[in-house]
């Protein structure tokens, strides 16, 4: 199964409605995905409300068929490490099945001790985490909270050095492509480059692709 955990609509800065992001996904060979906005204090609620909306059509539709699911969710954003326990909780409140926290990435200026912060709370991916450190990536694995390997350019950086320390450690990954244009939405080709050109090895893609069945399994 190809799925996508990480991806932008109009509720953020994307460029696509969920429903074109959907047909689009669907036409790149993908069996799933979350939309994960952009979101913080001011637009939990409001994101997640139209976009729960859709994601129910959609999986009626296909539910039968199993042919696509799409899930509900948030990439919480630049919120203050202090804060970012009460953001959590609220996108879960709200109904979010994918909680992402944008992780200190090496192209934009997060507040340090944001990775800490997010993987003590009730997340499921730390996105682009940057150059995280051991002792960070045992509390994702102790947590069971998947690191990210990143499509987007920028994010993609510090993909080599994500796997070096989970290869060292046994953490868990996930690739995804943080879709906010059409031309960002990745195929298997595109998916399989990621994980590869950071050096992971055939089989540690494969479980890759094991974890993002079983994310998707959990909350489907």
């Amino acid at each position: 199964m190809l799925i996508d955990f990480h991806m932008h609509t109009v509720f953020s800065d994307g460029e696509l409605v969920p429903a074109e992001l959907i047909r689009r996904s669907i036409y790149a060979g993908l069996d799933g995905i979350a939309i994960t906005d952009h979101a913080d204090f001011s637009n939990i609620e409001h994101n997640l409300s139209g976009i729960k909306k859709v994601c129910e059509k959609i999986n009626k539709l296909y539910g039968k068929s199993n042919k696509f699911k799409v899930l509900p969710g948030v990439e919480i954003t630049h919120v203050p490490p202090v804060l970012i326990k009460d953001a959590v909780n609220l996108a879960r409140k709200f109904g979010a099945k994918i909680v992402v926290v944008h992780g200190e990435t090496l192209s934009e200026p997060v507040e340090s001790g944001t990775n800490s912060a997010a993987l003590k709370e009730d997340i499921d991916i730390l996105a682009h985490p940057g150059l995280i450190t051991e002792k960070e990536v045992l509390l994702a694995k102790k947590n069971g909270i998947y690191l990210e390997l990143s499509y987007r350019k920028g994010h993609c950086l510090a993909n080599g050095h994500i796997v070096r320390i989970a290869q060292k450690t046994g953490a868990g990954l996930i690739i995804s492509s943080d879709a906010h244009s059409p031309s960002d939405i990745i195929g298997e080709k595109e998916y399989d480059g990621v994980g590869l050109g950071a050096g992971l090895t055939q089989n540690e893609l494969e479980k890759i692709k094991e974890n993002a069945a079983l994310l998707l399994k959990k909350y489907a």
